[in-house]
This record gives structure tokens, sequence and C-alpha cells, in this order.
């Protein structure tokens, strides 16, 4: 049975790494194949000049070869974890440790389970550290500071302990402490920490690494205002938020629930858009807000989370799941193995939720060109955002169907264009 178990994963394993290795190649030669001709959209060829037309190609085939390569390192890494007998190790380790410095329940759980994200994040700090100060500082976009970035990592391992030590140990408790039923329990406690994260994220976590301020009084708040009077949104504040210090991508979104919720702009979105453009990038996010995209989503990840927890509690006892992998049946083991071993058992299901986010961004477009009755700004705005950021015109249709959770800018606009308002 150990056999079949570990057959399975490296199959699945094996053909997760096909397709998207596939997908990839066929993406940067579909991207290289235009390059002669310069053969750029219709819709944005009297909107890009040729040099930025050449650095967004550039970009693209730059991130694709950068993923080839990651994506190489990080499965040899995950190999490397599952069968070189380091998790066994890891387990012994913090039996040991809890004998000498940590005699507190679940103590060798928690500690396994941040060793092993430790792990994680030290053998893929090189991949983070290249895509960040070489590749994106390549074509203008980090703007990170060396010093900068240790302190978002330092703040990021600090936030992770602080909130995943108690998270770990009350669902180690569960899973020994209530029965066969533990995971019903865990899904309703995982739900209520995931709502309270949500909830205290904008006003508690986001500003460790981010400086916000209220948007100024001017002709932009005027209008935003205006908007959300409009469609009937109401948030507790417009901000802006201090982009430029990690990146020249610009953004805008909208974060919390209740009275918790906020519009935050990049500062790079304020200084690269005209105000319509802006409005019309908030219309869009408040389109997602209306029409429910926000709870859907949740609703679908909840389902996730119910699904994966009882499959999960019906390998508590799976002896052979263990021993496969050369450790003892345990709470933390289980946790730890499914994480590790989940993803080649459902990565299928990525690309069916990218098509549903694809389907929430036509309707967001739509909300927003309908709601200023034009949607010539939404349509200036998609062109802005996609020069500026120098993303791919004309990706492969196979690629963007499995990668993209937002329709490509061309089948945007075309869509936008359809429109009658």
């Amino acid at each position: 049975m150990e056999q079949l178990i570990v057959g399975s994963f490296l199959s699945l394993f094996t053909l997760e790494f096909l397709v998207e290795f596939t997908l990839n190649e066929l993406n940067l030669r579909h991207v290289r194949g235009r390059i002669p001709a310069q053969n750029i959209p219709d819709i944005f060829r009297a909107k890009i000049q040729s040099a930025d037309y050449d650095k967004s190609v550039q970009y693209t085939l730059a991130k694709g070869r950068f993923q080839r390569w990651a994506d190489l390192y990080g499965r040899a890494v995950l190999l490397v974890i599952l069968f070189s007998g380091l998790l066994p190790w890891l387990d012994t380790l913090s039996t040991t440790l809890l004998s000498r410095f940590f005699p507190v329940a679940h103590a060798q759980g928690i500690i396994f389970c941040l060793a092993v994200g430790a792990v994680f994040f030290i053998i893929g700090l090189p991949a983070d550290l290249y895509a960040t100060f070489r590749l994106e500082a390549r074509f203008g976009f980090n703007k990170t500071t060396v010093k900068l970035y240790v302190a978002d990592k330092f703040k990021g391992l600090m936030l992770g302990v602080v909130f995943g030590v108690p998270l770990l140990y009350v669902v180690l408790w569960l899973m020994e402490a209530t029965g066969r039923y533990w995971w019903i329990g865990a899904f309703v406690f995982i739900c209520g920490f995931e709502l309270l994260m949500i909830v205290i994220y904008p006003t508690f976590i986001a500003p460790l690494f981010n400086k916000f301020e209220p948007l100024k009084d001017g002709n932009l708040r005027d209008r935003i205002l205006k908007l959300a009077e409009q469609v009937g949104f109401h948030a507790i504040g417009i901000y802006s938020m201090d982009g430029s210090r990690r990146s020249a991508h610009s953004n805008a979104y909208f974060t919390g629930i209740g009275k918790a919720k906020r519009i935050v702009l990049f500062d790079t979105l304020i200084e690269q858009m005209t105000i319509e453009q802006g409005v019309a990038v908030l219309a869009h996010e408040m389109g997602h807000y209306k029409m429910k995209h926000i709870r859907r989503m949740l609703v679908v990840q909840t389902v996730f989370l119910f699904v994966g927890l009882f499959i999960l509690s019906l390998l508590v006892e799976y002896r052979p799941l263990f021993s496969a992998f050369g450790l003892q049946p345990t709470s933390h083991a289980v946790l730890v193995l499914f994480s590790l071993l989940s993803g080649p058992f459902t990565f299928y299901l990525a690309p069916l939720m990218n098509l549903l986010s694809r389907k929430h961004e036509y309707e967001a477009d739509r909300f927003a060109a309908v709601t200023l009755r034009d949607g010539r700004p939404m349509e200036e705005a998609l062109v802005n955002l996609t020069v500026k950021n120098l993303s791919n015109l004309t990706p492969h249709p196979w690629y963007s169907f499995y990668h993209y959770s937002h329709p490509t800018p061309v089948e945007r606009i075309e869509a936008i264009r359809r429109i009658s308002v």
C-alpha cells in the first residue's frame, strides 16, 4: 500500500509538472513568434509605442524563463523534503526540543509544523531574491531596498508565529480531544479565524507593511465618494497606499468587511492615471462588491475547506500514509503530509477557479461601464495598466485559460466595446 501511495503521488506530481512546463513553453514560443512582425493586437496598435511593446515582450519572456527554472527548483526541493528522511529527522528533533525546553501540550506538533515551514522559507529565498532584485529590477519595477526586504520578511515571520501558533494549537487540540468528528469543530474554528483576519487585516496588519493615508481632498476623492453613494457602497474611508516603496506596479482594491471596509489606491495608480480612469477602476472594484463576487468566492473557499478537512479526517489514522514517508501516525504529521501532498491531487481545480474569477472580472467591467454610462474610461484604464505593467498582450490561449485569473486585456476591452450603455 505504501508503494501505491508513493506511486500515485509521483504520477500526479509528474503530470502536474508536464502540464505546467508544456504550457509555459507554449506561451514562450507563442510570444517569440510574434516578435519579428511586431504583431500588436489592433486594440493596442495606436496606443502603445514600439519600444514599450518590445519591453513588454522581453519582460514576458524573462518571467517565463524564470518560471521554468523556479518550478524545477521548487519541485526538486519538495521531492528532497519528502524522500530524503528530513521529515522524520525534524519530527525526532521536535521531540527532543519538547523534552528539554517546551514541556507543554502540543508543543511537539507546533515545533514540527513551524520547522517544516522554516525549511521551505529558507529554501525559497534564492528564487524570491532573484525575482525581486534581478528580474523586477531589470525592468524598472522593483523599488524595494535590502533593508526593507529584510524588514518585510521579519515582520511576516513574526506574524506567522503570532497567528500561526494559536491556530495550530487549537486545531491539534481538537484533533486529539474531540473524537472522530474533530474536523467539524476545526472547520467552525478556522472559518471564524479567517473572518477575524479579514476584519483586523486592514486596521492592524496591513499598516505594518505600508503607510496608509486618507486620500487628499480634491476632484478624485469627490468623484469616488459620489460614485460610492450612487452605487450604495459604504466604506469606512478612502486611502492612498505607498506601493511605490516596493514596486512600480499599480493597483487598487477594497478590503475588509462590514464597518471595516476601506478603499485603497496605490500611489502609483494615482500618479499614472487620469481622474476618469481612476474612477473607472474603483467602479470596477465596487462592482465586485455589489455583485457579491467576494462573498461567492468565500463560499467556494469554505466548501473547499470543509471537503479538505473531511478528507483529512479520513487520513488521520491511515498508517500506510505515514509509513510511506517514514513518519509516525500523529496529528501534526498528517497536517504536514496533507499540505505537501495535496497539490498534485488538486492542481486541476486551479483552472476552474480561474474560470469563475474571469467571469467575475467581465461582470465587474460591465458594472463599471454601465454605472459610468461610458465604457471608454474603463477601456483607457485597462490600456494604461497594461502598458505601465508591461502585461503580456498576446499570451497563448491555453496558457491564459489555465493560469489567468483575469481575462487578457484584449478580451476585456473587446467585451467592454460590446456593452451598450
